[in-house]
């Protein structure tokens, strides 16, 4: 079922970039719990717990950044985590300030489902967080 999680990890993320989100939450766990890195910088402080306030977040992120997309470079499977470097770009609203950064993603899976996305700076974070080391 791994690899499966894999899979459904990239269907995810093209169903953000789609701005699909009946996609993307056919894809969770009604009682999903995100980790965002801005989460300060978008209304609340995070977590995020539950389809409905996830959903919110990302419409609050999207209205700051429009034009936001994810690519995920790489993901690898570990069982019931998937741990993946994913490269977002976009440009602020206010600023018209182009991003492009490089985070990581720690998903985990139960039942084809994700129950839990939590996003950190570094590989060695990302690992840190599943429990191993680089």
């Amino acid at each position: 079922m791994s690899e499966e999680n894999v899979e459904l990890f990239y269907k995810a993320h093209d169903a953000l970039n789609r701005r699909d989100f009946d996609a993307l939450f056919a894809l969770a766990d009604p009682d999903v719990e995100i980790h965002p890195l801005l989460a300060g910088s978008v209304e609340g402080s995070g977590p995020y717990r539950g389809s409905d306030a996830v959903r919110s977040w990302w419409e609050s992120f999207f209205d700051l950044a429009p034009d936001f997309s994810t690519e995920v470079e790489e993901a690898r499977d570990l069982g019931d985590l998937t741990v993946a470097r994913v490269r977002n770009r976009g440009h602020a609203m206010k600023s018209g300030a182009p991003f492009d950064q490089t985070t990581w993603q720690i998903a985990e899976w139960r039942h084809g489902k994700c129950v839990r996305l939590r996003t950190v700076l570094s590989e060695a974070e990302a690992l840190e967080a599943t429990g191993l080391s680089e």
